[in-house]
């Protein structure tokens, strides 16, 4: 045989059996977060009203853990959270194998004393803790490393919300906007359908579902209608990530980087937040009134509610994932705008500002295309397209995670040098 197919077969070999054990071993562990998270959350959390009480000292236990075992000598530092992986695959950073306790411990802390978070933060970051371990143990060559990090992404997303094609998509599009190591394809295929199939088949993991009811005839009216409305939802995208990027350095600058105290303070803002709103609506991961959004009214400002209560939650320090509080705003948006802005179905505009909320913040419009899909069967693939497309071009250079990098900018308006990360770009300095 030609040795040239024979490194060719070795490769693909590699990356499929690599891709399928991490997999499996993520699949597992996301079945695990997934199962305890149901527990804290939904039977212990909303029947003990009272441990919200404790939310400010468990962001003390928090902030002890990262301080403590967050960080190696050389500075790779775990509180970055994703962005440490985005790093490590750009070449910048390592990741770190205890990185995937470290954020499993913080989040069922969180989601247990009431901070407003998700989970899918949590799966890819143990993903890129399980990629990082099988690139250490069984002596992965230095160029398929990357690729199995992209892998572990695929498998943690893939996972957490049972949808196989988008996680395999979104390992590689999380990295950088306007560029795909299509290389990566097959390490995140196997490794992110062997971790859905692990969740669901093996260990039985039953995945939320959102129907919509209601699909309107394509039409340029309804078109027009969607593009305005995702504008809206872009721009709530943005106010979502500036706001929280904002909360996170004000709290670094004035309470000198020291993690127990930045998430005491903010696990403090947020039980007064509670005790003036009136309700845990917006604790936790709010899934009860992101179902509601498909079916009955919502409060009409449920969606900044839940918007101020992620920020400062993730942005003091605690941890979790930022898809699931997306998901919320943009649907509990999408349901208000149903009932006094546009003549749209409820379920159809609330399935619309879900993805088009979370293709704004994570600058992934191929995945979050491909999650609409997979979620909603298929229906009203046309106007989730003109949805995916009007909210990353009009979210502009923001986004959830600053070390992001940019090879094709989203308009000629923006000056961007490839390469540049978005927290570069909006550090600097407008032009005269």
């Amino acid at each position: 045989m030609n040795g040239k197919y024979r490194v060719f077969i070795s490769t693909l070999m590699r990356w499929i059996i690599f891709g399928a054990i991490i997999g499996g071993v993520v699949g597992s562990l996301t079945t695990l977060l997934l199962n305890t998270n149901d527990i804290l959350g939904d039977d212990i959390r909303s029947n003990n009203d009272w441990l919200i009480y404790f939310l400010p000292l468990g962001g003390i236990v928090i902030g002890f853990f990262y301080r403590n075992y967050g960080k190696d000598s050389v500075g790779n530092d775990s509180t970055k959270g994703n962005n440490l992986i985005i790093d490590a695959i750009n070449g910048k950073a390592k990741v770190l194998r205890r990185m995937g306790p470290i954020v499993y411990i913080g989040t069922f802390i969180t989601i247990l004393f009431g901070g407003s978070t998700g989970r899918e933060g949590a799966a890819i970051q143990m993903g890129g803790s399980v990629a990082e371990t099988v690139n250490k143990y069984l002596n992965v060559i230095v160029i398929d490393k990357n690729i199995l990090l992209m892998s572990g992404i695929s498998a943690g997303f893939g996972a957490a919300f049972g949808t196989p094609i988008t996680g395999a998509i979104f390992g590689m599009e999380m990295v950088a906007l306007g560029k795909l190591k299509y290389e990566a394809i097959v390490a995140c295929f196997i490794a992110s359908f062997s971790a859905h199939y692990v969740a669901t088949a093996a260990w039985g993991i039953e995945h939320e579902s959102f129907i919509i009811q209601t699909v309107p005839i394509i039409s340029i009216n309804t078109i027009s209608k969607v593009i305005i409305a995702s504008i809206l939802f872009s721009l709530l995208s943005i106010l979502y990530c500036q706001l929280r990027h904002g909360i996170q350095k004000l709290s670094e600058k004035y309470l000198n980087k020291n993690h127990m105290l930045r998430a005491f303070v903010g696990g403090a803002v947020i039980v007064v937040l509670t005790l003036i709103v009136g309700s845990q609506n917006y604790n936790g991961r709010g899934l009860d009134i992101l179902e509601q959004s498909f079916e009955v009214g919502v409060p009409p400002f449920a969606f900044l509610a839940k918007l101020v209560f992620t920020a400062i939650t993730l942005g003091s320090g605690f941890v979790g994932g930022e898809a699931i509080p997306l998901f919320f705003m943009g649907a509990t948006l999408g349901n208000t705008l149903s009932a006094t802005l546009f003549d749209l179905p409820m379920s159809f505009l609330a399935a619309i500002g879900m993805i088009a909320v979370f293709c704004g913040g994570a600058n992934t419009p191929i995945a979050a295309f491909l999650l609409a899909i997979e979620m909603f069967d298929g229906k009203g693939v046309e106007f989730f397209f003109v949805a995916c497309l009007i909210s990353y071009i009009f979210s502009g250079q923001h986004g959830l995670w600053p070390s992001q990098q940019i090879y094709e900018p989203k308009s000629r308006l923006h000056d961007v040098v490839n390469g540049e990360t978005i927290a570069k770009i909006e550090t600097r300095k407008p032009l005269k």
